[in-house]
């Protein structure tokens, strides 16, 4: 379980490797209730950055929307065991079972949009998100509820935060590949899926990097994972100045 640590205004959310590996560092074996306490308020008060809590009606959101990606992930299972049956009555059976999914995944986005759409606040944040080309309500809705730091950071940390961000691999004269990692799974899925059709038609500044990119010699996946991290940089970058993207705006500076 992650430690929530509150303070005054400040929420400092610590993930257990976080507190495990300062335990390491500080050469502590034992474990109990008791130390774990005293072990993981001693790790927030040495932290030197902390950011201010933010809406919690987020987490309630944050269910309603964990309930439309498991429907996701049954729609895509059902139409995998349509595939393997060869019976027109069991193929029509699940037929009607994807049907029904499909019905049930668009009420529930449904009224997860208007829960947004109830908060003023959050319904400004959505529109700002879905300003960006080839950024479409799915993925609006994911980058407002799971990464709801967009606005506050820079580039570089919201490319980490999303798991998005390439990390070196050096070690003396050995230069290793560059790997995304870490971050958050859901905004980097999300993200992912929206830059193959936004690089592909939506966006033509995300089409021009991902042609310059494989015309470099980069492989697919990792051009995509550059445009990925392009629509990221939009969506940070629009919250932080509060006006809408608009379509005569150049490319940003860098992948």
């Amino acid at each position: 379980m992650a430690a929530l640590c509150a303070a005054g205004l400040h929420v400092v959310l610590l993930q257990p490797r976080q507190v495990r590996a300062f335990a390491q560092y500080k050469r502590r074996r034992a474990k109990n209730d008791r130390l774990d306490a005293g072990l993981i308020a001693e790790c927030v008060a040495g932290l030197t950055a902390r950011r201010a809590g933010f809406d919690p009606h987020l987490d309630l959101l944050g269910e309603a929307l964990r309930r439309i990606e498991q429907i996701e992930a049954d729609i895509v299972r059902a139409k995998t065991r349509r595939e393997s049956f060869h019976d027109v009555r069991l193929r029509k059976a699940q037929t009607r079972e994807i049907e029904r999914l499909q019905r049930l995944l668009k009420a529930e986005t449904k009224r997860l949009v208007a829960e947004v759409d109830a908060a003023p606040a959050l319904a400004a944040r959505l529109s700002l998100i879905e300003s960006g080309q080839g950024i479409g309500r799915r993925t609006a809705l994911t980058l407002l509820i799971d990464m709801p730091e967009l606005g506050q950071l820079s580039r570089e940390q919201a490319a980490c935060l999303a798991g998005l961000a390439p990390f070196d691999h050096d070690s003396g004269t050995h230069k290793g590949l560059r790997r995304i990692s870490g971050g958050r799974a859901s905004v980097r899925r999300a993200l992912y899926v929206a830059a193959l059709p936004a690089s592909f038609r939506w966006n033509v500044a995300l089409c021009e990097l991902y042609q310059r990119l494989v015309a470099a010699g980069k492989p697919h996946k990792k051009a995509l994972t550059a445009c990925a991290r392009k629509l990221l940089t939009y969506a940070n970058a629009v919250l932080q100045r509060g006006t809408p993207w608009t379509t005569t705006e150049p490319l940003l500076n860098g992948c």
